[in-house]
C-alpha cells in the first residue's frame, strides 16, 4: 500500500432508536466518510408495527427513523448524498413528496424514486439512504 492509499474498515452501525432489522440486514454500514443505509420502512421503534397506515405517515416515520440511524453513524440529513424511494404506489408521490420536502428544505440530496409492487410489511414506502458522516 502506497501512502496515498486509504484503508477503510466496515463498521455495523445499529440504534434503539429506529426499529430493528427484521431480515438479514444491518440498519447501516459505514466506511470511511460514507454511511449506507438499509432500506426503511415507516415501522414504530422497538415495535414491528406499521405508525401509520397513510403514505404521509409511514413518510414522516421513515424520515424519522433514517434521521436516527444517521446520527448513530455520526451522521445527519443535513449530510445525505443520495436518496432512493420505493412507493408501492407511484400515485401517492404529491403526499410523499410534502412530507419528504420538509427533511429537506436547503440543498436537497440527488435521488430516484419508483413504483414497486409490494414492500415488506405492507409498508407504503421504503427509503434508503447513502450520506456523509463527520
Amino acid at each position: 500500500m502506497t501512502d496515498k492509499e486509504i484503508k477503510w474498515t466496515k463498521e455495523i452501525v445499529s440504534t434503539d432508536e429506529a426499529p430493528a432489522a427484521v431480515g438479514a440486514y444491518s440498519q447501516a454500514t459505514a466506511a470511511g466518510p460514507l454511511v449506507f443505509c438499509s432500506g426503511s420502512i415507516g415501522l414504530m421503534p422497538g415495535t414491528k408495527d406499521l405508525a401509520s397506515d397513510s403514505i404521509e405517515g409511514q413518510t414522516r416515520q421513515v424520515m424519522e427513523n433514517l434521521a436516527a440511524v444517521l446520527d448513530a453513524a455520526g451522521s445527519s440529513l443535513e449530510l445525505v448524498l443520495k436518496v432512493t424511494i420505493y412507493l408501492k404506489n407511484i400515485n401517492d408521490f404529491a403526499a410523499f413528496n410534502k412530507i419528504y420536502a420538509t427533511y429537506f428544505v436547503d440543498e436537497p440530496p440527488a435521488r430516484a424514486t419508483s413504483q414497486s409492487a409490494e414492500l415488506p410489511m405492507g409498508a407504503l414506502v421504503e427509503i434508503d439512504m447513502i450520506a456523509l458522516r463527520d
